[in-house]
């Protein structure tokens, strides 16, 4: 198969549903990231994904489909709180996690007899879902552990050839990936935060939502090390960040500092400085866009604090302690 980029209009869409029927992987844009798509009901392209990502086949993938009307053709024994979820939040960055349907192959859910599925909210994605017909499924289009991609660049650079298609919509606008709810039962969970808020879930329900550690369902993004860049990321209080950068730099690393805003302004001596914005919504947006250039800039350390853990400051905080996770060992 022929492997190509394209900018996405309409002769593109076609050409990307044409990949996915032949069982090819299609790099598509999202809201949230951009993902490594798949026909969600081929296991041999979904396994595709697996080898790619260099993914374990245990964690289960995210499986996009046209729209809410869809849902009971992926799924089975939806509560009512699933579906208000899905009534207020699709299309959008929340993924719910239900009871596996027939059409879902053991593949795509890592062996589960759960599935998470969601309807992303990008004219893009929404275009192919519409075109191909079918279910994608659709995890972040980078290697395995490493910073997700916020561009068709990114997908470009880092798997290359691998990718069988790449539709270019643009930069992601929301740049964290979507929040993962527990929705089999009748309370729901937050088993990962991401572009809808807990205050937003919460303020649907009429109740509060817990956001535990750890939970009994695998889902994407629990990994130790996740979202990481090749530099060692290191968390520290806000107030602490430069003086670490600075002891770190004369120690002989080549230092990144994530400057907080509060101290927007203030001279660092390091090898390079990204001031973090004051809105949550373009931090979000930016977050893995500045890891990649501290990456492409030499750094071996990136020192950063974590935000205020409310509204989307909790997903990027999430995404913060996974990158500064302890890294696997070969």
């Amino acid at each position: 198969m022929a492997r190509v980029t394209a900018r996405t209009h309409d002769n593109d869409i076609e050409k990307a549903a044409g990949v996915l029927r032949a069982g090819g992987l299609v790099a598509l844009p999202t809201e949230t990231v951009y993902g490594l798509g798949a026909n969600a009901e081929d296991p041999a392209a979904v396994a595709r994904i697996f080898q790619v990502k260099g993914r374990p086949p245990s964690h289960p993938l995210i499986v996009h489909i046209g729209g809410a009307e869809q849902l009971d053709d992926w799924v089975q024994d939806v509560p009512a709180t699933a579906r208000l979820l899905a009534e207020h939040f699709w299309p959008g960055p929340l993924t719910l996690v239900l009871r596996r349907g027939p059409r879902v192959p053991l593949e795509a859910t890592g062996g589960l007899e759960t599935v998470a599925v969601r309807v992303p909210d990008h004219p893009v994605a929404l275009a192919l879902l519409s075109a191909f017909g079918g279910g994608v499924t659709a995890p972040s289009a980078n290697r395995f552990g490493s910073v997700s991609p916020t561009t068709a660049d990114h997908v470009r650079a880092e798997l290359g050839d691998a990718v069988d298609f790449v539709l270019d919509g643009g930069p992601c606008e929301v740049g964290v990936e979507s929040t993962i709810v527990d929705a089999t039962g009748d309370v729901p969970t937050i088993l990962r935060p991401g572009g809808v808020t807990r205050e937003d879930l919460e303020a649907v329900l009429g109740f509060p939502l817990a956001v535990p550690a750890t939970s009994r369902v695998r889902v994407p993004g629990q990994h130790p090390s996740h979202y990481a860049p090749r530099a060692r990321v290191v968390l520290v209080e806000p107030e602490k960040v430069v003086a670490e950068a600075e002891q770190a730099q004369e120690l002989g690393h080549r230092v990144g500092v994530f400057l907080p805003p509060s101290l927007s302004g203030v001279p660092v001596r390091a090898h390079a400085v990204v001031t973090v914005p004051g809105a949550m919504s373009a931090y979000a947006q930016g977050l893995y866009g500045f890891l990649r250039e501290l990456d492409r800039q030499g750094c071996d350390l990136i020192v950063a604090s974590l935000p205020v853990e409310e509204g989307l400051g909790l997903a990027i905080a999430n995404r913060l302690r996974r990158a500064a996770g302890p890294r696997p060992t070969v």
